[in-house]
């Protein structure tokens, strides 16, 4: 009788909701970063949040005793939707100890280790912080960011990535009153693919599992890789900021080319653009994955300027002290380029095929707008169970003529990256990411004069 009494008063208490537990602190593994110009570079605070989606649900009513989640999804009273699930329900804190021992992910100095595999769980990731309850804002018009990361743990399959989306300071408190946990606990996530598994969204609990709402945002994808391929993609969005999309605008399925999102982005990948040795992880290859490096990101805007429009993003790579710049394209008419622009984009459609759905949503100038206005670090590691990241690293689709221009994204077999495999074979895959930096172009690394 008392738990009944306790949760007639939960539902229909008001402004107080997504609450944050108030029974575990949640901990940030420290993830110091820098900030260059011309003069040097100076130490950030910054720290690490993981994403949302492996936290507990657990019930306000009875000081979290009780599970909000069931077998067979949520419980039906405390959640018979998402906003008053997000009013009943706390959304658990993490400790050290789940950091490092269920989730598999530590810091030390400089660094962070994701490992893609431990008793509890398979993969991760998550978000830079700029303080216990704010993410980092990033605004990288005219500069450029730099990091070391350590290859040499990912098989054909995996996906070590760091992305930049649009994502609010405060992880949406302000723009939905029901979330009270906001970015201190990971939430108010969105990217360029619109998605509707989100388990928090729009101050809301996905109580249904696939939401009518997507959540969508610009995302530039800084880097995809594993140790055989590696790719950087724009994602650019009619819309600004943080968005929820019904209907064609979410551009599901058939309606792909006619949402708010560039789902399918621009990409350069050296493999796909016909540059075999370039990547990989023997000494034949330009870059050795077997060996940390440097990869730099510039974000060039056609004056040089902050107020500039941006009209290309480079890509430039630090190996054993020596700067390597980006391969370029190895097929007829695209051996000039090797960056992404509004002409890279073009071209290269036209010759792939498929359609240049990035000038559709604004092109480099709206990729430039969007990181004018500030976006948030995200970290992954992650396997595909749909098309086993051949889309990243091997032929794809599986039954394309391999001579298909832009059909062979890496040397990874047909039958590689089977997620169930993965996790036999490759028990202590893994990738490191340290010595993050942004600045000014030029700021954040050395050439050897």
């Amino acid at each position: 009788m008392m738990r009944f009494i306790l949760l007639i008063f939960v539902l229909v208490k008001s402004g107080c909701a997504q609450h944050p537990s108030a029974l575990v602190e949640e901990f940030h593994p420290p993830l110091p970063i820098q900030v260059c110009d011309e003069t040097g570079c100076q130490t950030e605070d910054t720290s690490f949040v993981m994403d949302p989606s492996r936290r507990g649900l657990m019930s306000v009513a009875d000081n979290e005793q009780t599970n909000c989640r069931t077998s067979d999804g949520y419980d039906p009273v405390l959640c018979p939707d998402g906003l008053t699930c997000a009013e009943n329900c706390a959304i658990s804190g993490f400790t050290q100890e789940d950091y490092d021992v269920k989730w598999g992910i530590s810091s030390e100095g400089n660094a962070i280790t994701f490992r893609y595999l431990t008793d509890y769980t398979i993969g991760g990731g998550g978000y830079l912080l700029a303080t216990e309850d704010k993410y980092k804002m990033f605004k990288m018009k005219n500069r450029e960011i730099a990091f070391d990361v350590d290859m040499s743990k990912l098989p054909c399959g995996l996906n070590g990535a760091l992305f930049f989306v649009e994502v609010e300071e405060d992880g949406g408190m302000a723009s939905y009153p029901s979330n009270k946990a906001g970015a201190k606990y990971g939430l108010g996530v969105c990217d360029g693919q619109c998605k509707h598994d989100l388990t928090y969204y729009g101050g809301k609990v996905n109580v249904d599992g696939y939401a009518e709402e997507g959540a969508c945002c610009f995302e530039f994808d800084l880097w995809e890789a594993n140790a055989w391929a590696t790719a950087y993609t724009t994602h650019g969005c009619s819309i600004q900021g943080y968005y929820l999309c019904t209907g064609t605008e979410c551009g599901d399925g058939d309606d792909r080319y006619n949402g708010v999102c560039d789902k399918d982005g621009c990409l350069y990948n050296s493999f796909k653009l016909n540059d075999h040795f370039f990547y990989g992880a023997n000494e034949s290859f330009v870059i050795d994955t077997r060996r940390p490096f440097t990869v730099v990101t510039q974000f060039v805007t056609v004056d040089g300027t902050d107020s500039g429009d941006l009209n290309e993003v480079r890509r430039i790579y630090v190996q054993d002290n020596i700067v390597i710049e980006n391969s370029f394209a190895n097929y007829h008419g695209l051996e000039n380029y090797n960056s992404i622009s509004d002409d890279f984009c073009a071209d290269l459609t036209a010759y792939i095929g498929g359609a240049n759905y990035a000038a559709s949503v604004g092109g480099m100038k709206g990729i430039g707008d969007a990181l004018d206005r500030g976006v948030v670090l995200d970290f992954a590691l992650w396997a595909d169970s749909g098309s086993y990241m051949l889309w990243l690293d091997g032929l794809f689709p599986p039954d394309a003529d391999p001579a298909t221009p832009g059909a062979l994204n890496g040397p990874c077999p047909a039958d590689s990256g089977r997620p169930d495999d993965i996790i036999v074979d490759y028990p202590d895959a893994a990738i490191t990411f340290s010595n993050i930096k942004y600045g000014t172009i030029g700021s954040t690394f050395r050439r050897k004069l």
